[in-house]
């Protein structure tokens, strides 16, 4: 095991860090010198184009004992219920669709055994779009890692607390916090609490970062000293490991005769990191109605078109509704954005019912969907005195590209059948 896993975090969003597990292991005023300190081996990991502007520039220098390149030639496992677009065999839906939470694993069941897709939209090979999938484990990964080379990982837990084994050191996370693991780098799932669930957002286009704030202006939303990268740490085992890689939407399998994890020191600004959502500063409306959800925007992935993103990770957290002579709920609402949501914890302020932990629901562009009826008449004859929403914590993912139901989506039991149910019964409005 990773010795100090649990050593303090670095913090402050896209910055140059360095980090040794033994001193003098990290080479000073050279990225690549003639021989590293120890014999290591000088690797470097670029998460963008060699020759992408400073500012998005994503790369780290790991200095390991042994390089990467000597590994063996993978082939092709079964890829489970892992799937990416284009989807064949699915076409994509106007309707609305909510899941109940995915039941637990029966048998013995590690991370990558427990990946099941939902929704899907883009192409992993041309860089673009996200794909859906939660995730349901019952014991942590044995001599295996996980690397993905088809995109970045956002891991949203809902139930369960793991730790996050990466190459450049470990991550502690529980519901209510999340991780990114760029693309390319190994890591390993160990379940702390029995069962571990949660969703994860797969993210084929450009890396995730902070939104521009605009108007906001400097302060607000994700605050970049609060993320969280990992400390160095390394394991020195003769083990056998297997590695399974994601690429080009299946999964493949190669064998090392040692553990992957084995970065001695590191320095760079593409690396796993984490973030506590009730750090997230909420803004919104002192005056009247209900502000548009970008303005909860926690990551976004820009796309080529400005101002709209390939995906955005927006949480909806405990916050004070203060707004007057107003329905404080979002609205009745159709947009040209397509919308996958989930919840962490406690209920959402627009459904009164049928929303739980671990559920979710998916509202392509243009569907129309909003507040259930229960929800709008509580909130249509509230008293508007100031009030908090607390033990509730909902995200979203919200991405330009419509997304495409697996067809383990469609025939899950989870599916609601009657989703659209909720929408019934309102009252035709009653002109003079």
């Amino acid at each position: 095991m990773i010795e100090h896993r649990l050593a303090p975090l670095q913090f402050g969003f896209g910055n140059n860090f360095s980090s040794e597990a033994v001193a003098g292991a990290l080479p000073i005023g050279q990225n690549s010198p003639q021989r590293a300190p120890f014999g290591l081996y000088a690797e470097l990991l670029s998460g963008t184009a060699f020759t992408a502007p400073r500012a998005e520039n994503r790369r780290t220098w790991t200095y390991r004992l042994r390089p990467s390149a000597a590994s063996a030639p993978f082939h092709e496992i079964d890829s489970g219920r892992i799937r990416n677009a284009p989807l064949r065999d699915c076409v994509a839906t106007p309707n609305r669709m909510r899941w109940d939470p995915p039941v637990q694993p029966d048998g013995p069941t590690d991370f990558i055994d427990g990946l099941a897709t939902l929704l899907a939209n883009g192409d992993p090979a041309l860089q673009t779009g996200v794909a859906v999938h939660v995730y349901a484990a019952n014991r942590s990964m044995r001599a295996r890692a996980f690397a993905n080379a088809d995109g970045e990982l956002l891991l949203v837990p809902w139930r369960g607390a793991i730790d996050l084994v990466t190459e450049m050191g470990a991550l502690a996370l529980s519901p209510g916090q999340i991780a990114v693991v760029p693309r390319g780098v190994k890591f390993r799932v160990e379940v702390l609490d029995g069962v571990a669930q949660g969703y994860v957002c797969e993210n084929h286009g450009q890396p995730f970062r902070l939104p521009e704030l605009g108007p906001i202006g400097s302060n607000g939303l994700a605050n970049a000293r609060d993320f969280g990268a990992p400390a160095a740490a390394f394991e020195d085992e003769a083990t056998a490991t297997e590695i399974v890689l994601k690429f080009g939407g299946r999964l493949w399998s190669s064998q090392l005769d040692h553990s992957p994890f084995d970065v001695v020191a590191w320095h760079g600004n593409n690396v796993p990191y984490c973030y506590d959502l009730a750090r997230f500063n909420v803004l919104g409306t002192v005056s009247y109605d209900h502000p548009d959800p970008s303005i909860y925007t926690v990551l976004t992935s820009p796309s080529d078109l400005a101002g709209t993103a390939n995906v955005d990770f927006v949480v909806f957290a405990p916050r004070w509704l203060v707004a007057e002579h107003t329905f404080r709920p979002p609205w009745f609402h159709r947009n040209i954005m397509n919308e996958y949501m989930g919840l962490i914890s406690g209920s959402y302020d627009a459904k009164a019912e049928g929303f739980v932990p671990g559920g979710g629901s998916l509202h392509n562009c243009m569907a129309g969907h909003g507040p259930d009826l229960t929800t709008y008449q509580r909130a249509s004859t509230a008293d508007l005195a100031p009030h908090k929403i607390e033990n509730s914590l909902a995200f979203m993912f919200e991405s330009r590209y419509v997304f495409v139901p697996t067809a383990y989506a469609q025939t899950s039991p989870a599916l609601q059948p009657s989703y659209d149910d909720c929408w019934s019964g309102f009252p035709k409005g009653t002109l003079p």
